[in-house]
């Protein structure tokens, strides 16, 4: 797993978008962080979301205003595995990236390893089981094939 900034963090909690170094953190104690990181995010929505018929399929004002967070959090919450890179910069796991899409408020979800890992072969049925997690919670993820045909979700606030 990946959490950016795991080491430098003195108590925060940071999503893993798949862009950052490997957890420095045990399995299990990541694992706790992200379900109580969650939990705290659904509890928002219960308490923001007020005349939706189910608070916690819509997602809150601040995953509106920080998608890259709220996305990969959700994925993390999910048991999706997030891509890891080392300190030069090169893929060390296969797994999910969170980044900023190309339109506003959007989101880009890409399936990522190693070279050699077999991540391009495996994209599209992975990138689908993300978007099945992120659909019930509000998220709008649509698969869309891109440059080199590499497979990718762009994914937004349902309407």
């Amino acid at each position: 797993m990946t959490a950016e900034g795991d080491a430098a963090r003195p108590g925060g909690f940071a999503a893993a978008t798949g862009d950052g170094p490997p957890s420095a953190l045990a399995p299990d104690v990541r694992a706790a962080e992200v379900r109580v990181a969650f939990g705290g995010l659904v509890q928002i929505r219960r308490l923001t979301n007020t005349t939706a018929t189910d608070p916690a399929a819509v997602p809150a004002a601040w995953e509106r205003n920080q998608p890259v967070r709220a996305v990969a959090l959700a994925l993390e919450a999910a048991a999706i595995a997030p891509s890891a890179l080392d300190g030069e910069g090169r893929r060390t796991a296969t797994g999910f990236r969170v980044a900023e899409g190309e339109r506003p408020g959007t989101v880009r979800v890409e399936w990522l390893g190693p070279h050699g890992s077999g991540a391009a072969q495996d994209e599209e049925r992975r990138l689908t089981g993300c978007a099945a997690a992120l659909t019930p919670l509000g998220w709008e993820a649509l698969l869309y094939r891109g440059p080199r045909r590499r497979r990718f979700l762009e994914v937004e606030p349902a309407p």
